[in-house]
């Protein structure tokens, strides 16, 4: 699509997605064995004819840098980029990000910069979706709307935590971020207006929310963001643009997932490999990195209702509802339940195993005879034979050695080295 450009919000600490953001960037956790979150809404935007693209970061980049600058390579005869825009100081500010609105105000010269740009779409980086944006786009000039916000059916209790709105004929009337009182929930339902629209879905779904997925014209968007502070859209941007703009809602009717706490990434990750999922890779065009793995090698192991990635190899195994990723190395007589198994980011040589035995380190992999249920097992880690990492204490959250855990699930970091065992 011409005269369309997209910005991909990059998040701030992602502090609810700790401790897979403790070395890197939300966008950049990987996700389904071989992909970055990241990879969704950029495939998203390619799939939908756009191509150009800035990424808007300013925590533990550098992993992200390195994927983009891997992954998103362009012909140099052609208009279309994925770049990524970090915090910065400049003559202008020397803040950080203050929100979702501040980061993109700061950005604007960016935006500007293309004369013949019309039009703004401002998107997350840490959301599971298909869509195509060009239908949001048709909606958009059909309605001669000057901002479109995407939007689907939510029930009370996730209503807490978006920004929920009134809708008149796909026109929005109100928007409250976030409410909370219950008084405040009640005026907002949308029963009547949900039924009309979603006529198959769940009956306790009464809210309608905001995706976080914004189409602005341009001139509006500079216009809300200059001569103010305003830090965040649903919060200060959105609220104003009602009064006096015209913002519709798109309607949206598939599968949408915000991924931003431990317990929702887990589960996202775990339904990738049913049979049915909610999200398929196989039926959605997904980009990533190529690598040029070889294929994965599997010998006489028992593998039920899982991803197994490029590179890995899987030796007298048991795993059931659980995601391998690229260059695992699993033993004998593993067992693995509903776990997400990142991988390494590059192979051991013969030398380095002769090395690690030497000097009594342990390779990259999953030891013989070790369990792991209900767990997220970072990249390159080192663990141990006969280790059980299964929350055998059945805590909620903790900080360990090496590991943390969070709402019941154990999280092993990246690099970290789990000794011959350790039960956890």
């Amino acid at each position: 699509m011409k005269g369309i450009i997209c910005l991909i919000l990059g998040g701030g600490q992602g502090t609810r997605l700790f401790p897979l953001t403790k070395d890197r960037s939300k966008p950049a956790v990987p996700i389904g064995g071989k992909y970055r979150l990241i990879d969704i809404p950029i495939s998203n935007c390619l799939n939908s004819n756009i191509n150009k693209i800035f990424i808007l970061t300013q925590f533990n980049s550098a992993s992200l840098n390195k994927h983009i600058n891997q992954t998103y390579r362009f012909d140099g005869f052609g208009e279309g980029f994925v770049d990524i825009l970090a915090a910065e100081q400049s003559m202008e500010t020397i803040d950080w990000y203050q929100g979702t609105a501040d980061a993109v105000r700061k950005n604007l010269k960016h935006i500007i910069a293309f004369l013949d740009l019309k039009y703004v779409l401002i998107i997350s980086g840490d959301q599971i979706y298909s869509m195509n944006f060009e239908k949001l786009f048709n909606f958009h000039i059909e309605t001669n709307a000057d901002i479109t916000i995407s939007v689907l059916p939510v029930n009370r209790e996730d209503a807490k935590g978006f920004g929920i709105l009134k809708i008149d004929k796909n026109k929005i009337t109100d928007f409250i971020e976030k409410p909370k009182e219950d008084s405040l929930l009640d005026s907002l339902k949308a029963t009547k207006f949900i039924k009309e629209k979603y006529p198959r879905i769940e009956k306790d779904k009464e809210y309608i929310g905001s995706m976080g997925i914004y189409l602005f014209n341009k001139d509006v968007l500079i216009e809300l963001l200059n001569n103010n502070n305003y830090a965040d859209f649903g919060k200060e941007v959105i609220p104003k643009a009602i009064k006096d703009k015209n913002v519709y809602g798109y309607l949206f009717n598939g599968y949408w997932e915000d991924v931003g706490t431990i317990k929702s990434f887990w589960k996202a990750n775990i339904d990738f490999a049913e049979d049915h999922p909610k999200f398929n890779f196989y039926k959605n065009t997904m980009y990533t990195n190529s690598r040029h793995l070889a294929p994965a090698k599997i010998m006489n192991s028992n593998i039920d209702e899982s991803i197994i990635c490029e590179g890995s190899v899987i030796s007298n195994a048991k795993i059931k509802k659980t995601i391998i990723g690229i260059r695992s190395v699993i033993n004998n007589n593993v067992k693995i339940e509903n776990s997400i198994i990142m991988g390494a980011d590059f192979f051991e040589s013969d030398w380095g195993k002769v090395f690690n035995k030497e000097n009594g380190i342990l390779n990259i992999g999953i030891g013989c005879n070790t369990v792991i249920k209900n767990a997220i097992v970072d990249k390159n880690s080192r663990i141990g034979e006969n280790c059980k990492i299964i929350n055998k204490n059945n805590l909620k959250n903790y900080d360990g050695e090496n590991y943390y855990i969070r709402d019941y699930i154990v999280i092993i970091l990246k690099n970290a080295i789990i000794w011959d065992n350790t039960e956890i």
